[in-house]
């Protein structure tokens, strides 16, 4: 297994009995966190966790005014794909705040997503 398949099958394991990804929300003007991404050009990336203690610990420095949020997968495959593809943003997955976190392409993610998702 390579390492972003490992890293995923990991993040999936975690997201499968929860059904809920978390990512990182400003307290006051609602924004999501989203930046350059360090390994692709003239894209963004969104971090995402597999549970709310990950992602709080990340709610430091330039992050302080954010909180974790939960976000239901049915709401993440219902609402959130088309926009996120239209602005070209990839996924980062259980970000630890290294150089080396794993960044992957919307669409692996959303398969992995859908092949664990419970309706």
């Amino acid at each position: 297994m390579t390492n972003t398949t490992q890293v995923l099958a990991a993040f999936i394991a975690e997201v499968k009995p929860t059904q809920t990804l978390w990512a990182l929300q400003d307290k006051e003007s609602e924004d999501w966190v989203v930046l350059d991404s360090l390994n692709y050009e003239q894209t963004e990336v969104m971090p995402l966790w597999s549970n709310a203690e990950l992602a709080a610990q990340h709610c430091t420095e330039e992050w302080q005014d954010y909180v974790p949020a939960a976000i239901s997968l049915s709401d993440w495959l219902e609402y959130w794909i088309d926009d996120l593809v239209a602005d070209n943003v990839v996924i980062g997955i259980n970000w630890l705040g290294e150089e080396d976190d794993l960044e992957i392409d919307l669409s692996e993610f959303t398969q992995a997503l859908v092949e664990i998702e419970t309706l």
